[in-house]
């Protein structure tokens, strides 16, 4: 893309327009000049800076010139003499290029002018502002003519009244700047207000204020005499002067407020075609929250609420590239989930719901150009992974303008109405209203089966939906292609290439996963509180490292909806590798990082309650510890042999030691059969060892046995 002298730059983000003054042979290096600012001076730019911003949209062309002056005949010998002189004045000096954009330089020449033709400073640079503005030519340096006159200018009131004579009314009161005062006041206070009154009651509500000539009581309600009719400004002055001072978006925003403006009211100049080359060129990304309600696949007595839809949808071609149906969002967990869809194999995605397709039938796995988002669900995410990595340009819509994704949100509306006859639990108009039937009892379907019923509707669009409002360009019409979102796809990816990006799937997933900076440690790789290992880390010792060296540092990524898995990224080789949870962690195992900060916030907050308490303790211990001590000292001081010298006392420590040791013995001993209560001396029993009382304890025989019974028998 090559850029011109004297082109129009218009930034469509601004909007500013700028003129490209000088460009160099190397073509990369251009100077610019702002056109919407009277003391605008020449701006260094890159032509990459350009091209890029041409490329994303933020830079358009113009063809047409509006600042360019034309000699048209209204023009003076004294208005041409003029421009002569301010030529004359400059002609050195724009002359030298690229050198008079040169601040320092401009100066010296400027400095020079000055001296030899007597002019002011202000008015030379007013000169060269001029010149370079209206198209670098002479005629830039001719008067404002068009200015001249009093066109659109108000005229003073006097006495006779301005304006057509009424026909049937009063004469009526000349709109002095008094009176346009009271219009302003009453305009203000009663019409451009979120009230959004009538500008009849504005008018009454003006005259009851400020055109009374007297006040009177009616059942003690206060009401006022107005003036005189000829004293009064009409309706008519009072419209007309609201109509001539402010404007209809002024009014609007006042009274709408500007959030409803921007998303109702506003002019709509532009499609979104405008944007787009191809196929791939721009996506818009956007969730809603279904109107249906839906039941757990594991207990149909659960109503598990309302599901949350992101759909990715191609500008140019209307196509549905990608789709998330769940609970979450929205959210940039949903957004993420859309995306990695937009790279999937469809036919593959619909399998998993037992629908059978063709590749052809869904051929969309790939990424875009652009990505235009909302700014809630890519708030706090780093999107320059995504740049860097996939050279993905993301934009964000303004907050409130649903109408920047007009393609995405126009048909929420159309899948709502589709779906709605078919679904029971479907969310109607009068659904909260007193009498109504509650929708959520009607619930039938799993989340599994709504989506299944939204891919199907979303295949039939893409095959056989018409877009009767899509507008054909000429390449597009001579090639007879249907305005159908698949064949005007499949044309883009045909005729218009270039733009479509295709990444393997885990690779898309990996980046769009959040990222922390964990800490490697001689207990294992901590993030967020929790432990992990890889393979990598084991097979070059890592925590073995950090024992015997110290932590450092390691980026990780991480589903935050699963924190079992985590995934080592190589900053240098973006190569990463399976970490799984350690031992000590395994309780957060299937856990959420929701629940994972719940659990350690619960943990911070218990150790917190109990530290009170536990300091109560250590204090008490401190008490006791210190009331021994003090009690042992006065013992001590009690019992002191002050006749005994250092020398003694240190010497028979072996001796005492010894002593010491003896006594413990004693004391320490095991005594089972010591009686607590009163300490008794043992008795000794005599042992009777009369014949009478010997027994023999050894085992008869069988026949002692059967002879013994028999004299018992006998007796």
């Amino acid at each position: 893309m090559n850029f011109f002298i004297n082109e129009i730059l218009q930034d469509v983000t601004q909007p500013n327009l700028f003129r490209v003054l000088w460009i160099d042979d190397n073509n990369t290096i251009a100077y610019i000049i702002d056109l919407n600012d009277d003391k605008a001076l020449p701006i260094k730019r890159m032509i990459s800076e350009l091209r890029e911003e041409i490329v994303t949209g933020n830079l358009i062309k113009l063809k047409d010139d509006p600042f360019v002056v034309h000699a048209i005949e209204e023009y003076t010998q004294k208005h041409i003499n003029s421009r002569d002189q301010a030529w004359q004045i400059i002609k050195e000096m724009v002359l030298d290029e690229p050198d008079i954009y040169e601040k320092h330089i401009r100066t010296v020449y400027i400095k020079k002018a000055k001296e030899a033709y007597g002019v002011s400073y202000p008015t030379i640079r007013k000169y060269l502002c001029k010149y370079w503005q209206r198209g670098k030519t002479i005629n830039a340096l001719l008067p404002d003519y068009q200015n001249s006159g009093a066109r659109g200018k108000e005229r003073a009131a006097g006495t006779k009244k301005r304006g057509r004579p009424p026909k049937y009314a009063v004469t009526g009161v000349n709109v002095d700047e008094k009176t346009k005062k009271l219009f302003r006041v009453a305009l203000e206070k009663y019409y451009l207000t979120s009230k959004e009154n009538k500008l009849t009651d504005a008018y009454k509500m003006m005259v009851k204020e400020f055109y009374a000539k007297d006040i009177y009581y009616e059942n003690s309600i206060e009401k006022v005499i107005i003036q005189d009719e000829e004293k009064i400004p009409s309706i008519r002055q009072f419209r007309y002067w609201y109509e001539k001072e402010y404007t209809a978006p002024e009014s609007l925003i006042a009274r709408k407020g500007r959030k409803k403006y921007n998303k109702d009211h506003r002019a709509v100049l532009n499609s979104s075609l405008s944007e787009v080359f191809g196929s791939g060129s721009r996506y818009q990304i956007d969730a809603t929250v279904g109107d249906v309600y839906l039941i757990s696949k594991h207990n149909p007595n659960w109503i598990i609420g309302r599901p949350v839809i992101y759909l990715v949808m191609d500008v140019f071609s209307r196509m549905v590239v990608g789709v998330y149906i769940g609970l979450e969002g929205p959210s940039w967990l949903g957004a993420m989930m859309a995306l990695a869809n937009t790279v999937m194999d469809k036919q593959e995605f619909c399998a998993q719901y037992g629908i059978e397709i063709s590749k052809d039938d869904w051929p969309c796995e790939h990424l875009p150009e652009i990505l235009l988002a909302d700014r809630g669900e890519f708030e706090g995410f780093n999107v320059d992974r995504l740049i860097e990595e996939f050279n993905l340009h993301v934009e964000n819509a303004a907050p409130y303008r649903a109408d920047w994704k007009g393609v995405v949100e126009k048909h929420f509306d159309l899948i709502q109405k589709k779906v709605k006859p078919m679904l029971p639990g479907y969310v109607d108009k009068d659904f909260q209203e007193r009498g109504a039937r509650d929708y959520r009892l009607d619930a039938v379907l799993t989340l599994d089966e709504f989506t299944k019923i939204i891919i199907k509707q979303i295949l039939h669009y893409n095959q056989k939906h018409y877009l009767k409002d899509y507008v054909r360009d000429e390449d597009l019409v001579y090639d007879d292609v249907m305005p159908v979102p698949l064949k005007l796809w499949n044309w883009g990816i045909e005729n218009r290439t270039g733009k479509l990006k295709y990444f393997p799937e885990d690779l898309v997933k990996l980046h769009l996963m959040p990222r922390e900076i964990a800490t490697v440690t001689y207990k294992g790789i901590r993030m967020k509180g929790i432990y992990y290992s890889c393979d990598r880390a084991v097979k070059e010792s890592w925590f073995e490292t950090a024992r015997q060296k110290g932590s450092w540092k390691v980026e990780i990524a991480y589903d935050p909806r699963d924190m079992s898995i985590a995934y080592w990224i190589d900053s240098h080789s973006n190569e990463y590798d399976k970490c799984y949870m350690l031992e000590p962690s395994k309780r957060y195992e299937h856990s959420s990082l929701e629940e994972v900060m719940y659990l350690l916030q619960k943990e911070k907050q218990l150790a917190l309650s109990v530290s009170h308490q536990q300091l109560q303790k250590e204090v008490d211990y401190i008490a006791e510890v210190e009331s021994i001590v003090a009690n042992a000292s006065k013992r001590k001081e009690q019992l002191k042999d002050r006749r005994l010298s250092k020398a003694e006392k240190v010497g028979g420590i072996k001796d005492h030691r010894r002593n010491e040791k003896q006594n413990l013995k004693s004391e320490e001993a095991f005594q089972l059969e010591k009686d607590n209560e009163q300490k008794k001396e043992a008795q000794v029993l005599p042992f009777q060892s009369n014949k009478e009382n010997k027994q023999d304890f050894s085992r008869p025989n069988v026949r002692e046995f059967l002879k013994r019974r028999k004299e018992k028998k006998d007796e």
